[in-house]
């Protein structure tokens, strides 16, 4: 009976002073900053969908009131479709991943944009209310998926700057905390596409 009230006591004890080790070291913390980061790349995403949503509706609209080129269509189609297709695993987010991924969305939009320059031959589509409540909808979209990159790099610098810190540095090497990488746009691409049916 004494026995097992030791052992019971020693393993309680054990697990307080695992509990407080783990704290101590940083371990939590950690755990919490990653899963920010994976939170936020989710809202990174679901932001780029979204875009990818609004394209497609816009698509389904001009289709049937323009007699386009089905090339300038299907172009479109296939580039969202590739878009959408990249996804990335967040917790093990490298900078080759997230350029692949920003190829794939920058694909999309350069083809969107050649879509766009075809507008100007349909004065009457552009004056659609479907027409322009879409493009207003994407245009926002823009800068939300501005917002959330920004968003992302402030979750990734503040993990990447506490898990560099000593001691936190070993710890998160016992622990396989690695540097996640920084969302960086290609050239040339820092800033919004400009999408901005007036000009077209």
């Amino acid at each position: 009976m004494t026995s097992n009230f030791l052992m019971r006591s020693f393993s309680m004890i054990a697990l307080i002073a695992a509990a407080l080790l783990l704290n101590s070291c940083g371990y939590n913390s950690m755990v919490e900053m990653d899963e920010e980061i994976s939170g936020q790349w989710a809202n990174v995403e679901a932001a780029y969908q979204e875009r990818a949503d609004l394209i497609g509706s816009l698509v389904e609209t001009v289709k049937g009131s323009a007699k386009f080129e089905k090339s300038t269509f299907k172009e479109v189609t296939e580039a969202r479709s590739k878009a959408s297709s990249v996804t990335i695993d967040p917790s093990n987010i490298t900078p080759d991943m997230l350029k692949k991924f920003e190829q794939a969305q920058s694909g999309m939009m350069s083809s969107f944009s050649r879509l766009l320059a075809t507008f100007e031959r349909y004065p009457d589509l552009k004056s659609t209310n479907a027409f322009r409540d879409l493009m207003s909808q994407i245009e926002g979209q823009e800068n939300r998926i501005r917002v959330e990159r920004i968003r992302f790099n402030e979750v990734v610098k503040t993990y990447n700057t506490y898990i560099r810190k000593l001691p936190n540095n070993i710890f998160a090497g016992i622990f396989g905390f690695n540097k996640s990488a920084y969302f960086e746009s290609e050239e040339g691409t820092d800033k919004a596409p400009k999408v901005n049916f007036d000009d077209i």
